[in-house]
């Protein structure tokens, strides 16, 4: 059911005028277009930043082919365009489509967003706006698509509460159908008579729905029908439901059995040349470490695996399927897969033949490491990447990163035999506890494995550390801790590009005002909201790429909306103080993330001690 009319005029009127135009016209290998006259339901993936971007994420992929398996619904995908095309999207008038049919996005019946990075808050005003639907939830009637958002950022849902009707955390697999299907039934037996029924019986039919499926559903949060209170200093202080039927506290949905989840063998192919053009493979979800720094390892419980067989059978499909060159395996922590050694050498022999490279990007420091270049062999790849995030023993013990510098030196030293002629580091700054000798601490390493590359391949190998601002996240032990100030990192990037001294080391410190910015989503709360659309009306747009993000207007738009920045950003909580985010559950709870911080505190003391 292609909307040829829409799709005419875009192509003539806005596409010679803008940029990559090849992005916004859809018809790619493997993407699935249905007749929507023939299905039940209808849901459009949104993904809030651009093509190059959307179509790298794994998770997308996942989605498109599980609902698209079902004969009953039709799934679609849309992007937020670059700003020229929006420009030229209102100048004509053109509504947000979609990339398969055409089909303006107010014309589905579901709307699915994918939280991946809170950077990207406007760009979610931006595709409801484009998409010619209100921005604020509760001026919605029951006519108008259901806008459904989850992914990591929505662990702290608060600050985009005002914009989305039902929030998921968890697995996307189990509720994402759950919800379409329930939402269909609940709107088709609430709806008023079409023609007859006023605007705000219509904003009450569907307040009805919403109040049911969040009854209903136990993973699905509807802010809506939760009023925040505050204390008189204007901190948050607890949440109050202001409908009985709504769940007190929110449940992950969750997959008992991965396996059981088939993967996707045919992923969309697209035309222009994205952020990670190659074959993307889940062989595990979930992580068997407790880093107190990261987020994903408390959201993505339990863990779970696929089997050998059914990854390299997925991947020899989906090679077929699309004629990608690189095959990456996905997980929080590949090398930890129980059967990685049996795993990449039946990938291997598999794809070896074929000219096809096995790439693992998340490569843990442990004594496997030291055999991991022989195994992997270098194929068309040079570089070997690692997360060492500190490099002091003590600071490793504070984070519970549990890695030995001598199995990273070796590994190093072996993949450099091997063929690789580069590392990438990735490093935290501005943790709990952080010192000067931390900060020395990255620079040496770096430099270290420089000169194990001189001495194995005759000249300096080159090394990147890539250091980020450390964000305290919802749902960590350090969820309680603040964070650093600006003065503070500018302090410590000026300290680590001052320590370098071997050419071929580089530093790249991530922008501090992204950071900042990072975090004020990650732990505000719902008077968040007003600050962000106030930045959006002024042309806040596309903030997670570094030529588009405007700091100083976002500052002033928190100003305007009376945002304490000092307390949001950098005044720590205490382990009785309510948060934000505490009614949505995690695997073991706050209890478990309370002792994690307790025991923080205690070894932080040994380390002042100790200095």
């Amino acid at each position: 059911m292609l909307n040829d009319s829409l799709k005419q005029y875009v192509v003539s009127h806005l596409l010679p005028h803008v940029r990559t135009p090849a992005q916004y016209v859809g018809g790619e290998l493997n993407s699935v277009r249905k007749d929507h006259r023939d299905v039940r339901g209808t849901l459009c993936l949104a993904f809030p930043d651009t093509y190059t971007i959307g179509m790298s994420h794994h998770g997308l992929q996942v989605l498109y082919t599980l609902m698209n398996r079902r004969d009953d619904w039709a799934c679609e995908r849309a992007f937020t365009p670059w700003v020229d095309m929006e420009a030229a999207m209102r100048e004509h008038g053109v509504p947000l489509y979609s990339l398969e049919t055409f089909t303006p996005l107010k014309q589905f019946d579901v709307i699915g967003l994918s939280l991946q990075y809170e950077i990207c808050y406007s760009n979610v005003l931006t595709m409801l706006d484009l998409a010619q639907i209100p921005l604020r939830a509760d001026e919605r009637t029951i006519d108008e698509p259901l806008i459904l958002a989850g992914g990591p950022c929505a662990q702290n849902p608060e600050p985009l509460a005002s914009f989305v009707d039902v929030f998921v955390t968890g697995d996307g697999e189990p509720s994402l159908p759950a919800i379409c299907d329930l939402w269909l039934e609940l709107r088709d037996a609430l709806a008023p008579q079409r023609g007859s029924a006023s605007a705000a019986a219509k904003r009450e039919a569907r307040a009805e729905a919403l109040a049911q499926l969040a009854a209903r559903l136990p993973f699905a949060y509807v802010p809506r029908f939760y009023e925040p209170e505050y204390l008189a200093d204007g901190r948050f202080a607890t949440l109050n439901r202001t409908r009985a039927e709504v769940p007190e506290t929110i449940e992950p949905a969750t997959i008992s059995d991965l396996e059981s989840i088939p993967l996707p063998t045919a992923p969309v192919v697209p035309y222009v040349e994205c952020v990670h053009d190659r074959i993307a493979i889940e062989i595990m979800r979930g992580c068997p470490w407790q880093c107190r720094f990261c987020q994903s390892t408390v959201i993505k419980r339990p863990l779970r695996f696929r089997k050998v067989e059914t990854i390299v059978s997925a991947a020899l499909e989906s090679y077929r399927k699309t004629g990608f060159n690189e095959i990456s395996l996905l997980s929080l922590s590949t090398s930890d897969y129980p059967e990685f050694e049996t795993l990449i050498r039946r990938m291997r022999e598999t794809f070896g033949p074929l000219g096809v490279s096995v790439s693992v990007p998340s490569l843990r420091v442990n004594e496997q490491l030291r055999s991991i270049a022989e195994l992997l062999g270098t194929d068309r790849r040079s570089g070997l990447t690692l997360a060492p995030e500190v490099a002091r023993d003590d600071m490793r013990e504070q984070i519970r990163k549990k890695i030995k510098n001598d199995d990273l030196y070796e590994g190093c030293r072996r993949a450099f035999r091997n063929g690789f002629n580069r590392v990438k580091l990735y490093f935290l700054c501005g943790l709990p506890g952080e010192r000067d000798a931390d900060l020395d601490g990255i620079v040496e390493m770096a430099e270290t494995i420089a000169r194990i590359g001189k001495e194995e391949m005759g000249r300096y190998a080159k090394v990147t550390a890539s250091v980020s601002n450390f964000v305290p996240k919802a749902h960590t032990p350090y969820q309680w801790n603040g964070m650093q100030t600006r003065d503070y990192f500018h302090h410590a990037h000026e300290h680590l590009w001052k320590r370098r001294r071997i050419r071929s080391v580089e530093i790249k410190c991530h922008p501090v005002e992204t950071s900042l910015l990072e975090g004020v989503f990650s732990r505000g709360d719902r008077r968040v909201a007003e600050a962000l659309e106030l930045a959006w009306r002024r042309g806040a747009r596309l903030d997670s790429w570094m030529e588009r993000i405007q700091p100083r207007l976002w500052w002033q738009a928190l100003a305007d909306a009376q945002i304490d920045i000092e307390a949001l950003l950098h005044r720590g909580y205490e382990l009785t103080d309510r948060l934000p985010w505490d009614h949505l559950n995690v695997k073991k709870g706050r209890a478990y993330l309370e002792k994690e911080q307790n025991r923080a505190v205690v070894q932080l003391a040994e380390m002042a001690n100790a200095d």
